[in-house]
Order: C-alpha cells, then structure tokens, then sequence
C-alpha cells in the first residue's frame, strides 16, 4: 500500500504513487527465450511457483501489449538487432530483465557470434544471475522490476538523464 491518509471509509495519497501501485501490478512480461532459461522461465509460469500470484499472469507475445522484456538465453549477434526492434516496438514505459548468465555477460560463450550481454543493444534495468537461474531467482526478478515500476516518477521517462541514456544506445 503507498503512503497516504487513511480513515472510515477512504483513502488518500498522490496520484503517482496510485498509478506506481497499479502498474507495478499489472506487469505483462514478453518472453525471449532461446535456450535453457526459457525453461526456466516456463517452470515459473507452472502451477508450482505460479508468477501470476505476482499480477504477470497475462504473458503476451506481441510487444505492442506488453511492459516488460525478458530476454532469457543465449543472443547471437544476428540477433541483437531483432532484440532492438522488439524493445523498440513496445510502449512505453516499458522494462527489461535480463535472465541468466548469456542474456547478462554472454556467459561461456565468449565468442564472435554470441552477444556478450543485451545491454549492448537495449538499457536493461534488472539482472537475474545464474545458468540457468532457478524458478526462484526469475520470481526475484520480476519482484525488483515490480519495486522499480512502483517507486519510478511519471516525469522520470521524460526526462533529461532517460533521454541521454536512449540515445547512448541510438534510440531516439
């Protein structure tokens, strides 16, 4: 519950914390799974850890819904540039969580082909470790973007320091 004023019958606070409250709990994740965490990820979703009780139970595979990249796996450099046009595609505001060894540091694969982290082609706000990270740390996670959305200033999107961070990347 965000700070407010409460008595018999109402409650009162800012409208930027009612609207952190809400958005931190209608997050709708778009999965980019490619290898082994994808099966983690699909773990989380099952009966037995249940990331709906969390309000991420609408997974949607269209970036024009959803609020939340999670990019799991291994990224080929091929495929850096198709990273960048989903993240692009969504709305914003818009988050990105980076699951396991190879979506954060390329993990083993230290090669020409493999990317070496996404945050070389999209800004990414959380990092899940592990290889392949457990149903638990993926459920951590989301709980850290959820914390981050709650607490993050309407005005912050437009602001000076978020711009010039899009644009370090060429976003415009």
């Amino acid at each position: 519950m965000p700070e407010g004023h409460q008595g018999e019958g109402f409650f009162a606070t800012s409208f930027d914390k009612v609207i952190g409250l809400a958005r931190k709990n209608s997050i709708w994740p778009l999965p980019f799974a490619t290898s082994c965490c994808g099966i983690e990820f699909m773990a989380t979703m099952g009966a037995h850890y249940d990331l709906a009780r969390f309000g991420s139970e609408r997974v949607g595979f269209s970036p024009r819904q959803c609020d939340l990249l999670m990019v799991m796996g291994t990224i080929a450099k091929k495929m850096g540039p198709v990273v960048k046009q989903v993240y692009l595609q969504m709305a914003e505001p818009r988050w990105v969580l980076a699951v396991g060894a190879c979506a954060s540091s390329g993990g083993i694969f230290d090669t020409y082909s493999v990317l070496q982290g996404i945050d070389q082609v999209v800004p990414v706000d959380v990092y899940v470790p592990g290889c392949p990270p457990r149903p638990e740390a993926i459920i951590d996670g989301v709980i850290r973007i959820q914390d981050l959305v709650g607490k993050e200033s309407l005005r912050r999107r437009s602001g000076e320091k978020y711009k010039a961070l899009l644009e370090s990347y060429g976003i415009q």
